[in-house]
């Protein structure tokens, strides 16, 4: 993991198998091919091997992402770990596709000397068989850089195109999406640098924070939220709002391609304290962030070119939905990353991954329950010597459920031997939610035509109201009909 701390702290961070073996076509219009890829970390990788590589991608293929982003940053092993996964990729021959995502709170970027690094890296792999191309060109993205200058003084969009698009070693031979952190008003500036924008931050509720709320959620008790209060919710958690300003900004790139890479995020929870990476604090992933992002991005999908999964293995920042023990954990990460798999997400993505690639919801075969749940009050007060963290009072103390049902049933939650509560399911996307139980589990039974389907009910959950420190990840269960 790299440091992102400057960036967090000033607030701002925040197809089935791939279509075919032909370039993107950047012209929105019907038909254009969609992507799906998952934002992998490689400084987590130090010690991958290539079949390391080989496994994470066979799981990520085999769930409907299309390829890996490598987040790629100053670190020793890079070119290494860059080597094994093209590859893994290369060696299985399943047209999975990998990108650099050049991370630029890592990368050094004052100088010339700091460009020639990039671009060396770049050029080595732009050609192999498993890079992505659009339009005959590698698809190069970054994470941050809009206050890299490469030596051009207060010129941000001159050192790139300079030193980094438009420079004789990579013109035209590269298709640039990074993720600037800026404002897309400002991207008019990128001429000759942006051929598109990746919101990195997209994924999540950004404007709603706890200072926020009153204004944004006028009457809304965030510690018992009724149903109206649930539908304004609804309205913000998930929606376009950020792809559009970026969408907007990018129509005032002149020359651009205007490739527009959107983020889906399932949580984010990172507590580190001011003796290490100094970050603390949440966004908020309540009312099915996972799900109703996708619906969102579903939704608009004429308008979205490729979706970027934020992320495959963050594990620091609680927004993974690759296993969480493959790769090393960020020191102190394990506190709240260790017992917490994500991969419940990870098992309904294919669904909706598909859906956004051909237009078509495709048919559920098997019944699926996902259910997912902090491990204590958002209230708690545990002797823990980092603090709460930032914006904690936005979650809701629920379970949340999905249903991905073949035919009508029935579900019944529950999250204590006297909380219970019986809904009905259509068949497709079913999402639900109840109050959790301090000291309680989570149940999840699905029943049809008086016969049990799924009976989910994790034992190594318990509701804590007593835990001891704060840890506002998210427990993730799943299981599926046999």
């Amino acid at each position: 993991m790299h440091l992102r701390s400057a960036l967090y702290s000033l607030g701002l961070l925040a197809a089935a198998a791939f279509v075919n073996a032909a370039p993107l076509r950047v012209a929105r219009q019907s038909g254009v091919p969609k992507v799906v890829v998952a934002h992998h970390i490689v400084g987590l990788t130090a010690a991958f091997t290539v079949d390391d590589w080989t496994s994470d991608i066979q799981l990520a293929q085999a769930n409907g992402i299309d390829g890996f982003a490598l987040n790629v940053g100053n670190d020793p092993f890079t070119t290494t770990q860059a080597q094994n996964a093209y590859q893994a990729a290369e060696q299985l021959n399943s047209n999975f596709k990998l990108f650099f995502s050049l991370d630029m709170s890592s990368f050094p970027c004052t100088t010339s000397d700091d460009a020639t690094k990039l671009r060396d890296l770049v050029s080595q792999f732009a050609t192999r068989p498993a890079q992505l191309q659009v339009d005959g060109k590698a698809f190069v993205s970054t994470f941050a850089g809009e206050s890299c200058n490469f030596g051009h003084a207060d010129d941000v969009a001159g050192g790139w195109r300079s030193e980094f698009t438009q420079h004789p070693e990579l013109a035209g031979k590269i298709h640039f999406v990074p993720s600037f952190f800026a404002d897309p008003a400002t991207f008019s500036a990128f001429t000759g640098v942006m051929d598109g924008t990746f919101a990195f931050n997209s994924g999540w509720p950004l404007s709603l924070s706890t200072a926020q709320a009153p204004q944004l959620l006028p009457g809304i008790d965030l510690n018992n939220v009724d149903a109206t209060g649930e539908a304004a919710l609804q309205k913000i958690i998930g929606n376009f709002d950020q792809d559009t300003q970026a969408i907007n900004g990018l129509a005032n790139v002149q020359g651009s391609a205007k490739t527009y890479m959107a983020a889906a995020a399932p949580w984010f929870f990172t507590h580190f304290g001011a003796d290490t990476f100094n970050k603390n604090f949440v966004f908020d992933g309540d009312e099915h962030l996972w799900v109703s992002r996708w619906e969102t991005l579903i939704a608009n999908r004429d308008k979205v070119d490729l979706v970027e999964v934020v992320t495959w293995n963050d594990f620091g920042e609680s927004h993974y939905i690759g296993p969480n023990n493959h790769g090393q954990l960020p020191p102190g990460s394990e506190a709240w990353v260790n017992g917490f798999d994500h991969q419940g997400w990870l098992d309904i993505t294919n669904y909706f991954a598909t859906q956004f690639k051909t237009g078509q919801a495709p048919a559920i075969t098997k019944d699926q329950l996902v259910m997912w749940a902090r491990p204590h009050p958002k209230n708690a007060t545990p002797n823990d010597p980092v603090g709460a963290p930032k914006d904690f009072q936005l979650f809701q103390d629920k379970l949340w459920a999905v249903v991905l049902a073949t035919a009508d049933g029935t579900l019944t939650l529950a999250t204590s031997d006297t909380t219970s509560q019986t809904f009905q399911v259509t068949a497709g996307v079913n999402k639900f939610s109840l109050a959790l139980s301090p000291g309680g589990f989570m149940h999840g039974t699905l029943t049809r035509n008086g016969q049990t389907t799924i009976d989910l009910k994790p034992d190594n959950y318990t509701f804590n109201p007593n835990p001891p420190a704060f840890n506002y990840n998210a427990f993730v269960a799943s299981a599926t009909s046999q």
